[in-house]
C-alpha cells in the first residue's frame, strides 16, 4: 500500500474527536465506554482511531445528535428526575450496585460526584420496574444498612475490563489488574521484583488530571485503588491467571529461541564452569521474565499520573 494511503488508514484520538465534533472529556467518555473503538497506536502506546470507525460513526442514523445522547451523564438529581423517583432513593440504588457510574468529578469540597448514563439508567428503569417503588429487597437494605456502597467498585470494574480487552497480551492484561492493587498488596500477590517492574511499565493510565490541586489529586488517587477484601482478593485472583498464562507462554518462545539454527548449546553461557553448563541455571518451565531492577522498599510510587495510597479520612461521596 502506497505511503500516503497508510498515512490516512488511522488518525489521531485529537483528530478523531475534532471530527466527530466531540469536546475532550465527551471523546474520552466516548472511548472509555466504547462508543468510539480505538486500536494499537506507535511504540508509545498512544491509541488511534481507523478513518474506518470515524466514518461508520459519522454515517449512523440521527449523527450527531444520536452519539451525543448515548454520551449523555447526568449526577443523582438529574438522574432520580429521569427515574421518576427522590434523589435519596436514587442514591441507595446507586450504593446497593443497581446501577454503576461511568464517570465521576471532584468538587469544592473535596466530595466525589459520580455520574451515570442516562442511557443505562433508561435501561435499568425499564428492565426493574420493581426497584422503583415500594420498599427495597431485604437483600438490598441489609447490605445498605451494613454500609454497602458499590459505586466505586463497579467504576473501576468498568475501567479495568476496558483496559484488559484493548490489551495486547497476557503481561498487558496482568498489568490492568495489578494497577488497582497498593504496592503492600502487589508486592505479596508478586513476590518477584522483575515481574513487578514490568507490569508497572506497562501499567494503564486511569484518569488524565488537568490542572488539579494536590488535595483533588489524593482524592482521585483513591478512587483507583481497590478498596475492602473482596475486591482486593478478587482482582489478585484475575491476577494470578493472566501472570501464569502469561509466563507460559513464553516458554515456548524462550524453547525456540534456544533451537535456532547456528547456536551451539553453550551459546551465551559465559563465567563459570557451573554457567557454562547450565548448571544453576532456571529450568525454562520455571524461569520468570525479568523486565528491570527488583523493586525497592521506599516511598509509594505513582502508578501513571496517579499515586497508589490508602484512602484519607475525610472524603466523601455523592451522588
Amino acid at each position: 500500500m502506497p505511503a500516503p494511503l497508510r498515512e490516512r488508514a488511522d488518525v489521531s484520538l485529537r483528530t478523531a474527536a475534532r471530527e466527530l465534533g466531540l469536546r475532550p472529556r465527551e471523546f474520552e467518555l466516548a472511548v472509555q465506554i466504547e462508543e468510539v473503538r480505538t486500536v494499537p497506536g506507535p511504540a508509545d502506546r498512544t491509541r488511534r482511531v481507523h478513518r474506518k470507525e470515524v466514518e461508520r460513526i459519522k454515517a449512523a442514523p440521527g449523527f450527531p445528535g444520536a452519539l451525543r445522547e448515548r454520551l449523555r451523564v447526568m449526577g443523582v438529581r438529574e438522574a432520580s428526575a429521569l427515574l421518576d423517583i427522590s434523589p435519596s432513593r436514587c442514591a441507595r440504588l446507586a450504593r446497593a450496585g443497581c446501577f454503576g457510574p461511568v464517570s465521576f468529578y471532584v468538587n469544592r469540597y473535596r466530595t466525589v460526584v459520580w455520574l451515570y448514563l442516562a442511557e443505562e439508567l433508561r435501561d435499568f428503569a425499564e428492565n426493574n420496574p420493581q426497584l422503583l417503588a415500594g420498599r427495597l429487597p431485604a437483600g438490598l437494605r441489609a447490605g445498605l444498612e451494613a454500609g454497602a456502597d458499590h459505586r466505586a467498585r463497579r467504576w473501576r470494574g468498568r475501567r479495568v475490563g476496558q483496559f484488559t480487552r484493548q490489551a495486547a497480551d497476557h503481561w498487558e492484561r496482568a498489568a490492568a489488574r495489578a494497577s488497582v492493587l497498593d504496592d503492600a498488596v502487589l508486592a505479596a500477590a508478586v513476590p518477584d521484583g522483575g515481574e513487578r517492574a514490568r507490569l508497572r511499565a506497562l501499567r494503564p493510565c486511569f484518569l488524565e488530571v488537568r490542572n488539579a490541586a494536590e488535595a483533588t489529586r489524593d482524592v482521585l488517587e483513591d478512587v483507583c485503588l481497590a478498596e475492602g477484601a473482596e475486591e482486593i482478593r478478587w482482582y489478585r485472583f484475575l491476577l494470578d491467571a493472566d501472570l501464569e498464562t502469561a509466563r507460559a507462554a513464553e516458554v515456548p518462545a524462550a524453547a525456540c529461541a534456544a533451537r535456532e539454527p547456528g547456536r551451539g548449546p553453550a551459546e551465551g553461557r559465559t563465567g563459570s564452569s557451573g554457567a557454562a553448563s547450565g548448571e544453576g541455571r532456571p529450568h525454562p518451565a520455571t524461569a520468570r521474565p525479568v523486565a528491570g531492577p527488583p523493586a525497592t522498599p521506599g516511598p509509594r510510587r505513582r502508578w501513571s499520573l496517579l499515586r497508589r495510597c490508602r484512602p484519607r479520612p475525610g472524603v466523601r461521596t455523592a451522588g
